[in-house]
């Protein structure tokens, strides 16, 4: 009560009412000047950082200064015939090849995901390098959780493989194989995911076990069963009465036959045996909007190659030039397997443009570098001379040609 009356007797006295009202006059002033300058052009309020929290004891620090948020760099959609690249990692460099495929964490490996996603395609960007970011089916409980495919599309990749090797049916790695009524939902999220962030990004369907056409023309039609059946279950369950056709869609395709040996092209033998099934003339230029080889690459073990040296190497070789010439060919859009050798379950796999430790390898990698040379002929009448794997694949990509004998210089 006594508080009371002191604050009456101090607002019946005149001058003290006048001191309070130009106090509380003040006070508002201030306040609405600050929310007008704050509201003005060029300034506004940040949003709190994610990884900070204060404590109820604890009083947050004033922001005194605020960067302007950076836009992401997202570069232009490309023609499928510019779309030129490698299966890499993000601690090599791969210089003069404009694409890189890089994996998600449900691929296995790798911290590829949130900030670090963003920030290595970025990275990847301001040297105008392009990006296919491949977000493989993760384990069947996880299957349909739709914040690992937003995060993964808010990479900003140029291009998004959703699913990788979703027909394989092996006992080995049996937790790849997903059901064509399952992965036809899971692709619906996971391009869905990424057309929220940017509909013109290409998204693919999955990728296509690796056969041989002719041996394998049974499996070959297994997968086209399969995407029927994807079809179906697409238009049934996932949007009932809707009109999805697998043919509209796009293909990612993996190839690992020994191309250019003993005269097999086992990838031009698969380019026919898709532009038949998606109705596409073969030498149109237009399977490349409806199929990209994702992995292209030759085998050494299980497939004919003599176990010695020089085969190998040979082998080796002549797929990458068998490989990049047929596919510019055809305008098909590729990505060669591997940047690096590596091993794998104690075995030594030598399919890499680089040895294991990221160093080049010569073009016939069972001699010494600059045993054998090419001389290409490139756009504007230069010539240039090549003596490793990884310079090879950049001039050829750039749309450099081999030597009508260069066969012959490579086997000699």
């Amino acid at each position: 009560m006594n508080g009371k009356r002191d604050i009456g007797s101090i607002l019946r006295k005149p001058s003290s009412v006048v001191a309070i009202v130009s106090a509380i006059l003040c006070i508002l002033l201030a306040v609405l000047s600050y929310r007008l300058v704050l509201g003005s052009p060029g300034h506004t309020l940040p949003d709190p950082p994610q990884s900070a929290s204060v404590s109820p004891t604890q009083k947050a620090t004033p922001t005194i200064a605020v960067s302007p948020t950076v836009a992401p760099i997202v570069l232009p959609v490309q023609d499928p015939s510019k779309v030129l690249g490698i299966a890499g990692d993000v601690n090599t460099n791969y210089a003069g090849i404009p694409w890189v495929r890089i994996g998600y964490p449900t691929c296995g490996w790798g911290n590829l995901k949130g900030q670090v996603l963003q920030q290595t395609i970025q990275k990847y960007h301001k040297q105008g390098i392009r990006v296919l970011l491949t977000v493989c089916q993760p384990d069947p409980k996880n299957l349909f959780n739709a914040s690992l495919m937003q995060d993964a599309a808010r990479g900003n990749a140029d291009a998004v493989q959703c699913g990788n090797e979703e027909m394989k049916q092996d006992a080995s790695v049996s937790f790849l194989y997903v059901s064509p009524n399952n992965f036809a939902r899971f692709y619906d999220m996971c391009a869905s995911a990424v057309h929220q962030v940017r509909a013109a990004t290409p998204v693919l369907l999955g990728s296509l076990d690796p056969h041989v056409v002719g041996p394998d023309y049974q499996l070959l039609m297994n997968q086209v069963n399969y995407l029927d059946q994807m079809q179906n279950a697409m238009n049934t369950s996932v949007h009932p009465g809707g009109d999805w056709d697998w043919h509209t869609q796009t293909l990612g395709l993996i190839d690992s036959w020994h191309n250019g040996y003993a005269g097999s092209n086992n990838l031009r033998d698969l380019f026919s045996f898709w532009a038949q099934q998606l109705h596409i003339n073969l030498n149109s230029g237009q399977l490349g909007k409806h199929l990209w080889v994702v992995e292209g690459t030759g085998c050494f073990k299980g497939c004919g190659i003599p176990d010695d040296a020089y085969d190998q190497a040979v082998a080796h070789i002549l797929t990458l030039t068998t490989d990049i010439t047929t596919t510019m060919q055809y305008h098909v859009p590729f990505f060669y397997f591997s940047g690096r050798d590596f091993y794998d379950q104690g075995i030594y796999w030598p399919i890499g443009v680089l040895d294991d430790n990221g160093h080049a390898k010569p073009l016939r990698e069972d001699l010494k570098m600059g045993a054998r040379t090419l001389t290409l002929s490139c756009p504007g009448g230069k010539r240039t001379t090549v003596q490793e794997q990884e310079q090879l694949l950049a001039q050829l990509y750039s749309g450099c040609t081999l030597p009508s004998n260069y066969a012959g210089i490579l086997t000699s």
